[in-house]
């Protein structure tokens, strides 16, 4: 699986296209020719692109919930929302749909920002923004998320 740590900024034409960029198009040329998947993201006002992988393994995950359950029914329903198969074209751009771009605030600037199983897709302003709301307890944030592992660990048990 592509593992995905970096970031991008580019545009979006009038048409809500944005314009891949070159190393981002490289890095995905394995598994474009499955499609990816493209949703509204459940803790941010952004979207999120996950290759075909990626995206079967979450559904595998959604797919064990009981469907009698109607906490499960309605979380199934809203995590699924608008949820697009999406390609990168010839020219390398991608068409993020009216309605995603409408929800993600998305207008011309645009990040997108590699999220190791992801790529989040912001608004270049609320990207910055949210980052900069956090900057100041991301210590503590990261102590707290991190802090009780072993991080000289691998899983094979090697240090």
């Amino acid at each position: 699986m592509i593992q995905f740590s970096e970031e991008y900024e580019c545009k979006a034409d009038s048409k809500g296209r944005i314009m891949v960029p070159a190393t981002l198009r490289a890095k995905l040329a394995p598994v474009l020719q499955d499609g990816l998947v493209l949703k509204r993201s459940i803790f941010q006002k952004c979207l999120e692109i996950y290759t075909m992988a990626a995206w079967e393994k979450e559904m595998k995950q959604v797919g064990k919930l009981n469907r009698f359950v109607k906490k499960n029914n309605d979380f199934i329903r809203q995590f699924t929302a608008g949820v697009r198969v999406v390609e990168i074209d010839a020219s390398g751009r991608l068409s993020i749909p009216k309605n995603l771009m409408s929800f993600a605030n998305i207008a011309k600037e645009v990040v997108l920002s590699e999220s190791i199983d992801r790529i989040e897709v912001w608004d270049k302003q609320k990207y910055y923004d949210v980052l900069d709301e956090g900057a100041d307890s991301f210590s503590d944030l990261a102590e707290d998320v991190m802090g009780g592992f072993e991080l000289n660990d691998d899983e094979d048990g090697v240090s």
